[in-house]
């Protein structure tokens, strides 16, 4: 099923909400009259048929008796994202990027860890800055030079969940080989990127393998995807599949469970990442 993102949002938030209601003992209509609400907003609220401020989730979370400072910090961002008018510095750029690029943006920046596959480009958070321009000319033509500025600006912005203190975002990267041959942007432009890779690869919380053309074929022929987990509840795990012009949403947790699985076996299948790391150094020196 294809869900716009503050949908998938604002659904899984719903239902984390009612079951710490649940665990609370609490009925819809007790939550709704210690709140001082209508019962109709509580229900709304955890069917994911209306947003939900952070200030709201606040209140359900002293209502719900949650102490956990993690989780409720994640259930108020959470209600950030499901907020299409909300203040991620991403919005900034909302003239711009379309609601489900803000939706992938703003669970990227909330997600603990990020499993990713790529078959055909270097992942934007390992992007330099001269690769993204690259690959923006090609995918999106004839565009403003001052908006494909904005849209590298934006990208190279992202990478910073890499570097966040006290959590940066653990990252688990599956390259096709195909990404590291395909010359995006001329032969200088790739070897700087190979480059960025080899310094990425040092990073502790970034994990990077290779998929050979030995491998033959595998699971992630069928397209890349990136798999958003949260340190606090696998509940609000999701699957992101991008395209061109659209994300597709992935929440049920028998999507995740098989993308999850296929991940697994394919990272069992690539190159380790000591091995992957002497195949990109090999192409940045001509090999």
């Amino acid at each position: 099923m294809r869900h716009h993102g503050p949908e998938v949002r604002r659904r899984r938030l719903g239902g984390e909400l009612r079951r710490l209601r649940l665990a609370a003992r609490l009925t819809s209509r007790g939550a709704a009259e210690l709140a001082g609400w209508h019962q109709s907003k509580v229900s709304r609220i955890e069917t994911g048929h209306s947003g939900v401020r952070a200030a709201d989730v606040r209140l359900l979370l002293d209502l719900y008796d949650v102490t956990d400072p993690g989780l409720r910090a994640l259930l108020e961002a959470l209600a950030g994202a499901a907020d299409t008018t909300g203040g991620g510095w991403w919005h900034a750029y909302r003239g711009l990027l379309p609601p489900e690029y803000r939706d992938f943006i703003g669970l990227e920046a909330q997600a603990s860890a990020a499993r990713t596959l790529e078959t055909s480009v270097v992942p934007g958070l390992l992007q330099t800055p001269e690769y993204a321009r690259a690959v923006t000319l090609a995918t999106l033509e004839d565009l403003p030079a001052e908006t494909v500025r904005a849209l590298v600006e934006v990208r190279i912005a992202r990478q910073r969940v890499l570097s966040r203190p006290g959590n940066p975002l653990r990252l688990s990267v599956i390259l096709d080989e195909a990404v590291l041959r395909r010359e995006v942007g001329g032969p200088r432009v790739m070897r700087e990127q190979l480059r960025a890779l080899t310094v990425a690869a040092d990073l502790p919380r970034v994990r990077i393998q290779v998929m050979p053309f030995s491998a033959g074929g595998y699971a992630g022929l069928a397209g890349p995807f990136v798999i958003f987990s949260f340190s606090k509840t696998s509940d609000l795990d999701v699957v992101v599949l991008d395209h061109l012009t659209s994300s597709l949403h992935r929440e049920r947790a028998g999507d995740l469970a098989v993308y999850a699985a296929a991940f697994t076996r394919m990272r069992a299948r690539a190159l380790s990442p000591a091995e992957s790391l002497d195949l990109i150094a090999g192409l940045v020196d001509g090999g």
